[in-house]
């Protein structure tokens, strides 16, 4: 089995778009620097500001933390059968988003909440993935 593919939408289409350019972005406001994963609207008070018309896709810095994780033993979808145990996660971004993805290059027993990570492009049976890996602490 292959691994599904994204369900790309007007909405996220330039984020799956700089995933194959191997960039990590995210929403940020124009007017006051907030960051949004997914792209959303700015929850800032603009005054006379379209909706979602200050957001723009930018480069992240792709460093995060470990915020809350799951080893999975069982794998729930058949192409994930060979890839058990994995761990599915939420990395807290530096720049203050939730990102959900796995843990990936590193034992699932050595996964711990505040682990310092960084999210990196890799493909996955053909499909460009942003997966995270455990980074030095600062790095």
């Amino acid at each position: 089995m292959t691994v599904p593919t994204p369900n790309i939408d007007n909405d996220n289409r330039a984020f799956w778009e700089g995933v194959d350019e191997g960039k990590f972005l995210l929403a940020r406001c124009g007017v006051c620097g907030s960051w949004y994963w997914p792209i959303s609207y700015c929850r800032q008070a603009h005054p006379a500001a379209p909706f979602m018309g200050d957001l723009s896709w930018v480069e992240g810095s792709g460093r995060g933390a470990v915020f809350a994780f799951n080893v999975h033993h069982v794998a729930l979808e058949g192409w994930l059968a060979d890839r058990i145990p994995y761990v599915n996660a939420i990395i807290e971004l530096d720049e203050g988003p939730m990102f959900g993805t796995n843990v990936v290059d590193c034992p699932t027993g050595e996964v711990r909440v505040g682990m310092p990570v960084r999210i990196v492009i890799r493909d996955v049976d053909g499909v460009k993935l942003p997966l995270a890996v455990p980074a030095p602490a600062g790095a």
